[in-house]
């Protein structure tokens, strides 16, 4: 059973990795960011989608972590 896990898993990881890859090959347009008055550099409109999709990796979990650790301390508040 685990090692039918394993290969779910691999088949699944390779598979991310090729729309990855294809997403990147079809997206090749430059294109400069601006951001408050500053432009960024002309770079593949890909590279700023899988930066932003990136930064949601990291913020998304970060804020459930936020979360839940200010939900322990709402309960013994609304208790006293």
């Amino acid at each position: 059973m685990r090692k039918l896990k394993k290969l779910l898993f691999v088949i699944l990881v390779l598979v991310v990795l090729a729309v990855v890859v294809v997403f990147m090959l079809e997206n090749q347009q430059p294109t400069a960011l601006v951001v408050l008055g500053f432009t960024g550099p002309q770079l593949p409109v890909s590279v700023f989608v899988l930066a932003a999709f990136l930064c949601g990796l990291v913020i998304g979990p970060l804020l459930a972590l936020l979360a839940s650790l200010r939900r322990p301390r709402m309960r013994k508040a609304g208790s006293i």
